[in-house]
């Protein structure tokens, strides 16, 4: 270890003796600091131009049209790193091989090649495995800028995209918190489609007339907006279960991490309106909370019918 830190200064004392050497790296960081601002220039632009591709997909009513839209804003995300990157590491070589056409100085080379090696290993590494994990992420499409994601392994790490680029990803929670990673460190996404919960209710009621009169005063008491219920709980059926017995099946949408609402506050306010009634209560059995997501309805279909059919073939 000793020898190699000896080295190393050795190496770095040679390359800045040279006054023409020193000179020259004094240019060099002047033009690639030019660069970076000039990179900044570009990617500016292009972050104007996928801000308004985001304002057309938040607007849109054709939710393909609104996922095509967020596929371009998040290749542009990717296209504005890649950018201030690429102009910073053109004007640097360019830099050099103008200010240093042949590099006969052997100590300045191997001076050059030591901090070089010395950076390298401690960036160039970690860098590249972000890299690769940004771009198998971007090519499979795991998410885009918009959604809605909780990052695995981390199960508290959660939010919406804000921007994706290879060496990283940026997350905006929901109490407004931003958070970055590394791309290396996703290991995988839970992605919530259209940004929204969709939660139904099972209501079994003793009388028609009364148990829908509860319901729609306890729907009253629920807030909505962006951060609670997307729409206000509308029952979307009553059918008769049996002698005595109804079925009001109320259904809502909540943004992740805001399912209490339907879960415990809409069932509080349930109870709360049937113990108000004079006679007896109207809500026979425990209202029973359940995913409604019709994507997912029909693919666990698909899955039980499969399974059903395999069964009777054995």
């Amino acid at each position: 270890m000793d020898t190699f830190v000896q080295d190393l200064a050795n190496g770095v004392n040679s390359f800045f003796a040279s006054s023409t050497a020193a000179r020259s790296v004094i240019v060099l960081f002047v033009a690639i600091i030019a660069a970076y601002w000039i990179s900044r220039f570009f990617a500016r632009a292009i972050i104007r131009v996928a801000q308004r591709i985001a304002v057309s997909a938040d607007s849109t009513s054709d939710e393909e049209r609104a996922i095509q839209l967020r596929r371009v804003e998040t290749y542009l995300s990717v296209t504005t790193a890649l950018v201030r990157a690429g102009v910073v590491a053109v004007v640097a070589y360019f830099a050099w091989r103008f200010l240093i056409p042949d590099t006969n100085d052997s100590a300045a080379a191997i001076g050059a090649g030591t901090i070089f090696v010395v950076l390298a290993g401690g960036t160039i590494g970690m860098l590249l495995r972000d890299i690769t994990t940004g771009a198998t992420m971007i090519i499979e499409r795991w998410f885009t800028v918009g959604d809605f994601i909780k990052v695995e392994p981390f199960g508290d790490v959660s939010g919406v995209v804000e921007r994706a680029t290879l060496r990283s990803t940026r997350l905006r929670g929901l109490n407004g918190e931003i958070i970055w990673l590394h791309n290396q460190q996703i290991q995988g996404v839970r992605v919530t489609p259209r940004g929204l919960r969709t939660e139904a209710v099972d209501i079994f009621v003793r009388d028609k007339e009364k148990g829908q009169k509860i319901v729609t005063e306890a729907m009253a008491t629920i807030p909505t907006g962006t951060l609670m219920l997307a729409e206000p709980l509308r029952i979307m059926s009553i059918e008769e279960w049996g002698k005595n017995l109804w079925r009001i099946v109320v259904q809502g949408q909540t943004t992740p991490g805001r399912e209490w609402l339907i879960e415990q506050y809409f069932i509080d306010a349930l109870k709360e309106c049937d113990d108000k009634q004079e006679s007896r209560k109207v809500i026979i059995r425990e209202p029973i909370v359940r995913y409604a997501d019709p994507t997912a309805e029909r693919k666990f279909k698909r899955a039980i019918r499969i399974a059903r059919d395999q069964k009777i073939n054995k």
